[in-house]
Protein backbone atom coordinates (compact mmCIF):
# COMPACT_ATOMS: atom_id res chain seq x y z
CA UNK A 1 0.00 0.00 0.00
CA UNK A 2 1.28 3.45 -0.85
CA UNK A 3 2.31 5.43 2.26
CA UNK A 4 -0.10 8.17 3.32
CA UNK A 5 2.58 10.83 3.24
CA UNK A 6 2.85 10.40 -0.54
CA UNK A 7 -0.67 11.74 -1.02
CA UNK A 8 -1.48 15.44 -1.30
CA UNK A 9 -4.52 17.28 -2.62
CA UNK A 10 -7.49 15.40 -4.05
CA UNK A 11 -7.62 12.12 -6.04
CA UNK A 12 -10.76 10.59 -7.45
CA UNK A 13 -10.89 7.23 -9.19
CA UNK A 14 -13.94 5.83 -10.93
CA UNK A 15 -14.03 2.05 -11.51
CA UNK A 16 -15.73 0.32 -14.43
CA UNK A 17 -18.03 -1.80 -12.23
CA UNK A 18 -21.27 -0.86 -10.55
CA UNK A 19 -19.47 0.95 -7.75
CA UNK A 20 -16.57 3.34 -7.56
CA UNK A 21 -14.06 4.45 -4.98
CA UNK A 22 -13.80 8.08 -4.01
CA UNK A 23 -10.38 8.70 -2.48
CA UNK A 24 -10.02 11.96 -0.60
CA UNK A 25 -6.69 13.11 0.74
CA UNK A 26 -6.31 16.18 2.96
CA UNK A 27 -3.64 17.01 5.54
CA UNK A 28 -1.93 13.65 4.91
CA UNK A 29 -5.10 11.77 5.90
CA UNK A 30 -6.35 9.20 3.41
CA UNK A 31 -10.06 8.37 3.52
CA UNK A 32 -11.72 5.96 1.14
CA UNK A 33 -15.47 6.18 0.61
CA UNK A 34 -17.42 3.72 -1.48
CA UNK A 35 -19.80 5.42 -3.84
CA UNK A 36 -22.86 4.23 -5.72
CA UNK A 37 -23.37 4.21 -9.49
CA UNK A 38 -23.87 7.56 -11.21
CA UNK A 39 -27.13 9.33 -10.31
CA UNK A 40 -28.96 11.20 -13.06
CA UNK A 41 -30.21 13.84 -10.60
CA UNK A 42 -26.59 14.76 -9.85
CA UNK A 43 -25.68 15.44 -13.47
CA UNK A 44 -24.38 19.01 -13.95
CA UNK A 45 -26.87 21.26 -15.75
CA UNK A 46 -26.47 23.98 -18.42
CA UNK A 47 -22.92 22.96 -19.30
CA UNK A 48 -21.88 25.48 -21.94
CA UNK A 49 -19.09 27.70 -23.17
CA UNK A 50 -19.33 31.45 -22.72
CA UNK A 51 -16.84 33.31 -24.88
CA UNK A 52 -15.79 36.97 -25.12
CA UNK A 53 -12.95 38.02 -27.40
CA UNK A 54 -11.86 34.35 -27.62
CA UNK A 55 -11.60 34.02 -23.85
CA UNK A 56 -13.48 30.73 -23.59
CA UNK A 57 -14.92 29.85 -20.18
CA UNK A 58 -16.87 26.68 -19.46
CA UNK A 59 -19.85 27.25 -17.13
CA UNK A 60 -22.31 24.88 -15.50
CA UNK A 61 -24.90 24.55 -12.72
CA UNK A 62 -25.28 21.84 -10.03
CA UNK A 63 -27.48 18.84 -10.60
CA UNK A 64 -31.19 19.15 -9.92
CA UNK A 65 -31.10 17.36 -6.56
CA UNK A 66 -28.23 19.22 -4.87
CA UNK A 67 -26.90 22.67 -4.17
CA UNK A 68 -23.32 23.67 -4.90
CA UNK A 69 -22.36 23.23 -1.23
CA UNK A 70 -20.05 20.27 -0.70
CA UNK A 71 -19.91 19.27 -4.35
CA UNK A 72 -16.75 18.97 -6.41
CA UNK A 73 -16.40 18.95 -10.19
CA UNK A 74 -14.11 17.41 -12.77
CA UNK A 75 -13.58 18.91 -16.23
CA UNK A 76 -12.38 17.37 -19.47
CA UNK A 77 -12.14 18.71 -23.02
CA UNK A 78 -11.29 17.63 -26.54
CA UNK A 79 -11.22 18.90 -30.10
CA UNK A 80 -13.92 17.66 -32.44
CA UNK A 81 -12.76 14.43 -34.10
CA UNK A 82 -10.49 13.37 -31.25
CA UNK A 83 -11.42 10.17 -29.42
CA UNK A 84 -9.56 10.79 -26.18
CA UNK A 85 -10.76 13.29 -23.61
CA UNK A 86 -8.11 15.31 -21.76
CA UNK A 87 -8.22 16.28 -18.09
CA UNK A 88 -8.13 19.98 -17.22
CA UNK A 89 -5.80 19.73 -14.24
CA UNK A 90 -6.63 23.16 -12.83
CA UNK A 91 -10.31 22.18 -12.73
CA UNK A 92 -9.92 18.60 -11.50
CA UNK A 93 -11.72 18.56 -8.17
CA UNK A 94 -12.80 22.20 -8.31
CA UNK A 95 -15.59 23.60 -6.15
CA UNK A 96 -16.50 26.53 -8.43
CA UNK A 97 -18.99 26.46 -11.31
CA UNK A 98 -16.70 27.52 -14.14
CA UNK A 99 -13.40 26.58 -15.75
CA UNK A 100 -11.16 28.66 -18.02
CA UNK A 101 -10.43 26.60 -21.16
CA UNK A 102 -9.00 29.46 -23.20
CA UNK A 103 -5.54 27.89 -23.57
CA UNK A 104 -7.10 24.55 -24.52
CA UNK A 105 -9.30 26.11 -27.25
CA UNK A 106 -6.91 28.60 -28.87
CA UNK A 107 -7.65 27.77 -32.52
CA UNK A 108 -10.76 29.88 -33.20
CA UNK A 109 -11.72 27.89 -36.29
CA UNK A 110 -11.69 24.46 -34.65
CA UNK A 111 -14.75 23.01 -32.89
CA UNK A 112 -14.36 21.77 -29.31
CA UNK A 113 -16.28 19.98 -26.59
CA UNK A 114 -16.11 20.24 -22.82
CA UNK A 115 -17.71 18.02 -20.23
CA UNK A 116 -18.23 18.05 -16.46
CA UNK A 117 -18.79 15.38 -13.80
CA UNK A 118 -19.78 16.00 -10.17
CA UNK A 119 -19.11 14.14 -6.92
CA UNK A 120 -21.27 14.87 -3.90
CA UNK A 121 -22.13 13.14 -0.60
CA UNK A 122 -20.50 9.84 -1.53
CA UNK A 123 -22.06 9.68 -5.01
CA UNK A 124 -21.06 10.83 -8.46
CA UNK A 125 -22.83 11.92 -11.63
CA UNK A 126 -22.35 10.92 -15.21
CA UNK A 127 -20.48 13.26 -17.56
CA UNK A 128 -22.50 16.14 -19.03
CA UNK A 129 -21.16 17.39 -22.35
CA UNK A 130 -21.46 20.74 -24.11
CA UNK A 131 -22.78 21.24 -27.58
CA UNK A 132 -20.12 21.65 -30.23
CA UNK A 133 -18.34 24.96 -29.65
CA UNK A 134 -16.45 26.88 -32.35
CA UNK A 135 -14.92 30.11 -30.99
CA UNK A 136 -14.91 31.95 -34.33
CA UNK A 137 -18.69 31.54 -34.67
CA UNK A 138 -19.69 32.09 -31.09
CA UNK A 139 -17.39 34.55 -29.34
CA UNK A 140 -18.92 37.90 -28.36
CA UNK A 141 -17.24 41.24 -28.97
CA UNK A 142 -16.31 43.78 -26.37
CA UNK A 143 -16.44 47.44 -27.47
CA UNK A 144 -13.41 49.10 -28.99
CA UNK A 145 -11.04 51.07 -26.81
CA UNK A 146 -11.60 54.78 -27.53
CA UNK A 147 -9.07 57.60 -27.14
CA UNK A 148 -9.93 61.20 -28.06
CA UNK A 149 -7.78 64.28 -28.51
CA UNK A 150 -9.13 67.81 -28.93
CA UNK A 151 -7.51 69.91 -31.66
CA UNK A 152 -9.00 73.43 -31.53
CA UNK A 153 -12.72 72.91 -32.30
CA UNK A 154 -12.40 69.37 -33.66
CA UNK A 155 -11.83 65.95 -32.15
CA UNK A 156 -9.53 63.16 -33.22
CA UNK A 157 -10.82 59.76 -32.24
CA UNK A 158 -8.59 56.69 -32.15
CA UNK A 159 -10.16 53.23 -32.02
CA UNK A 160 -8.58 49.95 -31.01
CA UNK A 161 -10.30 46.56 -30.97
CA UNK A 162 -9.95 44.46 -27.81
CA UNK A 163 -6.85 42.31 -27.50
CA UNK A 164 -7.18 38.56 -27.75
CA UNK A 165 -5.47 35.73 -25.84
CA UNK A 166 -4.09 34.25 -29.08
CA UNK A 167 -0.44 35.12 -29.58
CA UNK A 168 1.41 35.29 -32.90
CA UNK A 169 4.95 34.12 -33.58
CA UNK A 170 6.46 37.31 -32.14
CA UNK A 171 4.68 36.75 -28.83
CA UNK A 172 2.29 39.69 -29.25
CA UNK A 173 -1.46 39.46 -28.88
CA UNK A 174 -3.32 39.33 -32.15
CA UNK A 175 -6.18 41.65 -33.04
CA UNK A 176 -9.83 40.93 -33.66
CA UNK A 177 -9.20 42.31 -37.15
CA UNK A 178 -7.08 39.22 -37.88
CA UNK A 179 -10.27 37.14 -37.83
CA UNK A 180 -13.16 39.40 -38.82
CA UNK A 181 -14.01 42.27 -41.13
CA UNK A 182 -14.94 44.96 -38.64
CA UNK A 183 -16.88 48.17 -39.13
CA UNK A 184 -16.51 50.94 -36.55
CA UNK A 185 -19.37 53.24 -35.62
CA UNK A 186 -18.65 56.49 -33.78
CA UNK A 187 -21.31 58.56 -32.01
CA UNK A 188 -21.20 62.03 -30.51
CA UNK A 189 -23.51 63.28 -27.79
CA UNK A 190 -23.98 67.03 -27.46
CA UNK A 191 -24.65 67.37 -23.76
CA UNK A 192 -26.09 70.87 -24.11
CA UNK A 193 -28.71 69.80 -26.63
CA UNK A 194 -29.01 66.22 -25.36
CA UNK A 195 -28.61 65.18 -28.98
CA UNK A 196 -26.88 62.05 -30.27
CA UNK A 197 -25.47 61.71 -33.78
CA UNK A 198 -23.62 58.97 -35.62
CA UNK A 199 -20.64 60.77 -37.13
CA UNK A 200 -18.71 57.88 -38.65
CA UNK A 201 -19.16 54.33 -39.94
CA UNK A 202 -16.29 52.57 -41.66
CA UNK A 203 -13.13 50.53 -41.28
CA UNK A 204 -10.67 53.29 -40.35
CA UNK A 205 -9.44 53.41 -36.78
CA UNK A 206 -8.57 57.12 -36.78
CA UNK A 207 -11.49 59.51 -37.21
CA UNK A 208 -11.60 63.32 -37.34
CA UNK A 209 -14.80 64.95 -36.07
CA UNK A 210 -15.31 68.54 -37.21
CA UNK A 211 -18.09 71.11 -37.19
CA UNK A 212 -18.68 70.94 -33.45
CA UNK A 213 -20.54 73.76 -31.69
CA UNK A 214 -18.21 76.07 -29.73
CA UNK A 215 -18.60 76.34 -25.97
CA UNK A 216 -20.32 72.97 -25.84
CA UNK A 217 -19.60 69.71 -24.08
CA UNK A 218 -19.39 66.57 -26.21
CA UNK A 219 -19.09 62.91 -25.36
CA UNK A 220 -17.88 60.25 -27.79
CA UNK A 221 -18.72 56.53 -27.81
CA UNK A 222 -18.07 53.77 -30.34
CA UNK A 223 -19.05 50.22 -31.17
CA UNK A 224 -17.87 47.48 -33.52
CA UNK A 225 -20.05 45.74 -36.06
CA UNK A 226 -19.53 42.36 -37.79
CA UNK A 227 -21.38 42.46 -41.13
CA UNK A 228 -21.00 38.70 -41.69
CA UNK A 229 -22.95 37.87 -38.53
CA UNK A 230 -25.02 41.06 -38.34
CA UNK A 231 -23.67 41.34 -34.81
CA UNK A 232 -22.41 44.36 -32.92
CA UNK A 233 -20.54 44.93 -29.71
CA UNK A 234 -21.83 46.97 -26.78
CA UNK A 235 -20.92 50.64 -26.88
CA UNK A 236 -17.73 51.83 -25.32
CA UNK A 237 -17.67 53.99 -22.24
CA UNK A 238 -18.30 57.64 -23.17
CA UNK A 239 -15.29 59.96 -23.37
CA UNK A 240 -16.18 63.61 -22.84
CA UNK A 241 -14.48 66.91 -23.68
CA UNK A 242 -15.31 70.63 -23.65
CA UNK A 243 -15.11 72.53 -26.95
CA UNK A 244 -13.74 76.10 -26.38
Amino acid sequence: MMPKHCFLGLLIMFLTGATAVLTVVSNDVLATLETQPAHVSLNPQKVQFQSRNFHNILHWQPGSSVSSNGSIYFVQYKMYGQRQWKDKIDCWGTTVLFCDLTNETLDPYEPYYGRVMMAWAGSHSAWTRTARFTPWWETKLDPPVVTITRVNASLRVFLRPPELPNRNQTGKNTSMENYYNLVYRVFTINNSLEKEQKVYEGTQRAVEIEGLTPHSSYCVAAEMYQPMFDRRSPRSKERCVQIP
